[in-house]
């Protein structure tokens, strides 16, 4: 069983930066799309970014050019640098690794962009 641990979040200004964390039990380049995701109150959970095996990355258009995702496989950890966030980017943001038919999920780490 992959554990998936995430930090890195908490309470930021409009205009400010966060980097979230993903680390894995596991081997990182064991899985094919590692992935964000958040959900906002009252909203269905989407996809924020990912990156497959091969280093594609792929953005939801409202983050494209502030987010970056990135990897590390020697700390088998995925990272999401987020810049010149905005309110409506706050949400719990959770990992997401796939391989085949298993789905591993994060617990989730609080975001929130307030004056």
């Amino acid at each position: 069983q992959v554990q998936l641990v995430e930090s890195g979040g908490g309470l930021v200004q409009p205009g400010g930066s966060l980097r979230l964390s993903c680390a894995s039990s596991g081997s990182i380049f064991s899985f094919n799309v590692l992935g964000w995701y958040r959900q906002a109150p009252g909203k269905e959970r989407e996809l924020v970014a990912s990156i497959t095996v091969v280093g594609r990355t792929n953005y939801a258009d409202s983050v494209k050019g502030r987010f970056t995702i990135s990897r590390d496989g020697a700390k088998n950890t995925v990272y999401l640098q987020m810049n010149s966030l905005k309110p409506e980017d706050t949400a719990v943001y959770y990992c997401n690794f796939r391989r085949g038919a298993e789905d591993y999920w994060g617990q989730g780490t609080q975001v929130t962009v307030s004056s």
